[in-house]
């Protein structure tokens, strides 16, 4: 399978990392708008301004050129939310008809509109287009050094979700097949007010009982 995974940011770099070194031998290629990102990225091997611990698979292909795109098998847009609907035009106008389906790793809700990720989704890729998200819990440097991690897959297309989840889990990174497309999107936005609340928990000292109860009834209200 060709991938190109769309933003070379930490999550972005940890997810291409791991896709180019699954058994399959998926052809791999992380794209960067920053071409002098990518020159550093290719003559080093490491990203230093986002994940500069990790050294790079030599089988991971670097590019600044967006053409790349036009021979996907599969992408995935790993940006901030606000540089998802940008993408996806960019994506939309390189393939038309012959769209991939795509997956984005944004976590929120889009500026000025309030829209999930899937809704920004909707109102530019055609109608019927295979796409989704993947969602943690999960932290980049960990994936990117092999440690266990599992995070969700949820597609409008439940079945070429479960697909796509057995195509690109690894021993070490496992992805889970989820149905519901809002929920995993909604619990990717909101958990990190939670993660905050606690921080400020442990900071006042507050104690387990606070954090425990804290967690507890973030969880109901996220639901």
């Amino acid at each position: 399978m060709k991938i190109i995974v769309l933003g070379a940011g930490a999550w972005g770099t940890a997810v291409a990392m791991s896709a180019a070194q699954h058994p399959a031998g998926h052809a791999v290629t992380l794209w960067a708008r920053d071409a002098a990102l990518i020159d550093t990225l290719r003559d080093t091997r490491r990203n230093p301004r986002y994940l500069p611990e990790a050294r790079l698979p030599e089988s991971l292909q670097l590019t600044a050129s967006f053409t790349v795109a036009a021979s996907t098998d599969l992408a995935l847009v790993v940006t901030p939310i606000a540089g998802l609907r940008p993408t996806l035009q960019r994506l939309l106008a390189e393939r038309g008809a012959a769209l991939p389906p795509v997956l984005w790793a944004c976590k929120g809700f889009e500026a000025g509109t309030g829209l999930l990720p899937h809704e920004v989704a909707a109102q530019v890729l055609p109608a019927g287009a295979a796409c989704g998200a993947l969602s943690g819990p999960s932290f980049a440097k960990e994936v990117a050094e092999g440690l266990p991690s599992a995070i969700a897959l949820a597609m409008t297309d439940p079945m070429q979700g479960r697909l796509l989840a057995r195509e690109l889990h690894t021993r070490h990174l496992r992805l889970y097949a989820n149905d519901d497309l809002t929920g995993v999107e909604v619990g990717g936005a909101v958990k990190n007010v939670m993660a905050i609340a606690a921080g400020v928990a442990d900071g006042l000292h507050f104690g387990h009982n606070a954090r425990a109860a804290l967690l507890t009834r973030g969880l109901a209200e996220i639901s």
